[in-house]
């Protein structure tokens, strides 16, 4: 059975008339199929929902990018790679069924692949927790990052979730410090890491992930600091004022591209990844091997380099600054005049006496003369 959203009331009325006209049976017994009239609903629900999804406002794109039936990182993982082999364990507490992780083939090259899932079913979202990971699951995810670095292969990332786990246990084992070992680690990597954000991107669960070299986004994903309805409660006291908040927070895939924290945006089907999975599946293939093919002449500090500066650029454009977005700055060569005055702040004393000892010389000479 389909699952609509709220604001998807007509589309269901004419899907539903449509499944009537292609059900050759009735109460009179079967009837010939009206081929006419159904490439005519079709069209008008291929048209509708090309009007309702090329107006969707932030809080609308939250509940797409949230649909239960929309596919998951395992679905990816499955389609896109071959021969993955999944690994399990952190080595120091056990093992995070919300995230999956191993080595798979892409294009016949090795690759690391690390996969937030929320599961399918109650009973896999219950087993998965939502797909809010613990500290193992980030340390799981640090451990083969850091083999993968040591034998120059990619990462791959598929990033959905509400957030990190904030239960009391995750709190006591190291959920901050788990995060923030993860975000290091990325930083750091000499190969090249790719995030995918599928889904929702939410606050430090998604970004312990997503500090790679390229951040990649579905059209109708949403990537935030925080999820609208705590933004609500937090700001306006109402968790109602969740259209208020999503708006405020610029989650959208669009804003963000603007804003330049994702570098690029993957087109999904109209109405949705969840309503044709095999054209989902294509975009994010073709766009993965177009970014992974970017970094293979690349060494391993100018791959450094590029994911420092991806980051160190984020708010020098016209988003949160007037600078202009100039890399140049960026560098950490310093210029004759900063080295000028490191060297007389370093040496200030020596350099005030020989100042005051050429300002007495100067006087001594005047008198004599």
């Amino acid at each position: 059975m389909k699952n609509y959203l709220n604001f998807e009331n007509e589309v269901k009325q004419l899907e539903n008339e449509l499944d009537v006209l292609k059900d050759p049976y009735n109460k009179e017994g079967i009837s010939e199929v009206n081929t006419n009239e159904i490439n005519t609903y079709e069209e008008k629900i291929t048209n509708k929902l090309q009007k309702i999804y090329s107006n969707l406002d932030p809080w609308q794109t939250t509940q797409v990018a949230r649909h239960e039936d929309r596919p998951k990182a395992k679905y990816f993982i499955e389609n896109l790679f071959e021969d993955f082999i999944s690994l399990s364990g952190d080595r120091f507490y056990g093992e995070d069924n919300s995230v999956l992780t191993g080595f798979a083939k892409f294009n016949g090259k090795s690759i690391l692949v690390i996969g937030q899932e929320k599961g399918e079913n109650l009973e896999e979202r219950l087993d998965r927790n939502f797909g809010m990971m613990r500290p193992e699951g980030y340390r799981k995810s640090v451990r083969l990052m850091e083999i993968a670095n040591k034998f120059n292969i990619p990462i791959v990332t598929f990033i959905d979730t509400p957030g990190a786990y904030p239960g009391v246990g995750a709190e006591e084992r190291g959920q901050a410090e788990a995060i923030a070992r993860s975000i290091e680690s990325c930083i750091k990597l000499k190969v090249p890491n790719i995030s995918i954000i599928i889904g929702e991107g939410g606050s430090g669960g998604a970004i312990a992930l997503a500090s790679a070299s390229k951040v990649l986004m579905l059209e109708n994903a949403i990537y935030s600091v925080i999820s609208p309805e705590g933004c609500a409660t937090i700001l306006w006291r109402d968790p109602k004022k969740t259209l208020e908040a999503a708006k405020a927070m610029k989650l959208t895939s669009k804003e963000l591209f603007e804003l330049n924290i994702v570098d690029e945006i993957i087109k999904e089907p109209i109405g949705g990844a969840h309503r044709d999975r095999e054209m989902m599946l294509e975009n994010i293939r073709s766009s993965l091997q177009n970014n992974l093919e970017k970094f293979e002449g690349l060494n391993n500090e100018e791959i450094i380099l590029q994911r420092k500066n991806k980051f160190l650029q984020i708010g020098r454009g016209q988003g949160f600054s007037t600078k202009q977005n100039d890399s140049s700055n960026l560098s950490f060569e310093k210029n004759k005049f900063d080295i000028l005055l490191e060297k007389f702040l370093n040496n200030k004393i020596i350099v005030l006496g020989s100042l005051i000892s050429i300002i007495f010389l100067s006087i001594a000479l005047i008198y004599l003369l």
